[in-house]
């Protein structure tokens, strides 16, 4: 198994673990991912309310987090940490130079197309930038606008498939449609990206994401050519994972069945557990009356149902019976409470079998 490269940042495996918000992924699990030689990923997302007591808004808030998150995190590795900001973020803009400010190692920016990020970088610096797509038509159109406008290609493209936990980049009729999966998009963005690599003499390497949950997943989707991959749901039950032991039991105590669909506030599809927070507003029984964070650019507060950065935040601290948990579509064989090193270690173990059955199965 090879490391993953990432311009002059080399992985010593191709594993990234994926950001997952609000505050599942922050200091304590990306540390923990970086010390065994993955990428460690910090999720900005409503930082603001995690760090409420620091300032009287959420905007400041939210950068003194991410401040802080970024130095502990530094302080716990010196491996590779890197920070997702979601485009659909109010504050995109101050989270990104934060990020760039702290000298994260890596930006991952999905949750619609950024396709502006390269002007935020000043002159020597350091900091990769890895959008996150759902198709080889949006990996083209980022590479195009990044290079006409700012002479920039990716550092590494993140694919990111219709099994994904949180927020997705599919319409509701796509996302069980064969012709949308991670295995036929892969290969796309893939042979998209190529023509950039050819043109300009960079190399942007793929990484696979949404679904992917073994060793196996991993050797079957580097076969595809992915050099690496995402994971995020399989992280979430270990000691270092940053959301409290409610949260992490909801992924423990949920059955195939309780992974579902849902449609966000935001209007986009998204998966997560079922409980009694997702019934109550599926019967309509909440509503919020106003909107104190104005933490997304596509939320009509008075059109949603629930805050869901309320939502999210509850779940964080555990109080899921006034939010839910995301989760991708494997969250339900997580089972039992691990360490990030037995994971990592389990994930190259099974990589290394499905390899050397592949070998045998040839020989044969």
């Amino acid at each position: 198994m090879k490391g993953l490269k990432i311009g002059n940042l080399t992985s010593r495996i191709p594993i990234i673990q994926g950001g997952m918000g609000v505050g599942i992924s922050l200091s304590g699990l990306s540390s923990a991912v970086a010390n065994e030689g993955g990428v460690g990923v910090i999720s900005s997302a409503g930082l603001g309310l995690i760090y409420k007591d620091y300032a009287t808004d959420f905007v400041t808030a939210s950068i003194i987090g991410l401040k802080e998150e970024i130095r502990k995190a530094k302080k716990m590795t010196a491996g590779i940490i890197g920070v997702n900001v979601m485009v659909a973020l109010s504050n995109f803009s101050d989270l990104v130079k934060t990020a760039i400010a702290e000298k994260a190692d890596i930006i991952f920016a999905g949750a619609g197309l950024p396709l502006n990020l390269p002007k935020y970088l000043p002159e020597n610096c350091s900091t990769k930038l890895v959008p996150i797509v759902s198709s080889a038509r949006a990996a083209r159109l980022i590479c195009e606008k990044w290079k006409a406008d700012f002479d920039y290609l990716p550092d590494l493209i993140v694919v990111e498939g219709p099994k994904a936990g949180g927020h997705l980049g599919f319409k509701i009729n796509t996302i069980f449609d064969p012709a949308y999966s991670l295995e036929k998009i892969v290969p796309e963005v893939i042979k998209e990206v190529a023509g950039f690599e050819e043109k300009y003499n960079q190399k942007i390497p793929v990484v696979a994401a949404g679904g992917i949950y073994t060793g196996e997943d991993m050797y079957k989707i580097m076969l595809l050519g992915a050099q690496g991959v995402q994971i995020a749901s399989r992280f979430v039950t270990t000691e270092e994972c940053d959301a409290n032991i409610h949260f992490k039991e909801a992924y423990l105590n949920a059955g195939e069945d309780d992974v579902e669909i849902i449609l966000s506030p935001v209007g986009m599809p998204g998966r997560a557990i079922k409980n009694e927070f997702l019934t109550k507003v599926k019967q309509g029984q909440k509503m919020p009356k106003s909107c104190p964070y104005h933490c997304l650019k596509t939320c009509d507060y008075e059109k949603s149902p629930y805050c869901i950065m309320m939502a999210l935040y509850n779940a964080y601290k555990g109080n899921m019976d006034k939010g839910y948990a995301f989760a991708g579509s494997n969250a339900y064989r997580n089972s039992k409470i691990t360490t990030v090193k037995e994971v990592i270690s389990n994930l190259i173990s099974e990589y290394k079998q499905a390899q050397e059955e592949a070998k045998n199965s040839k020989e044969d």
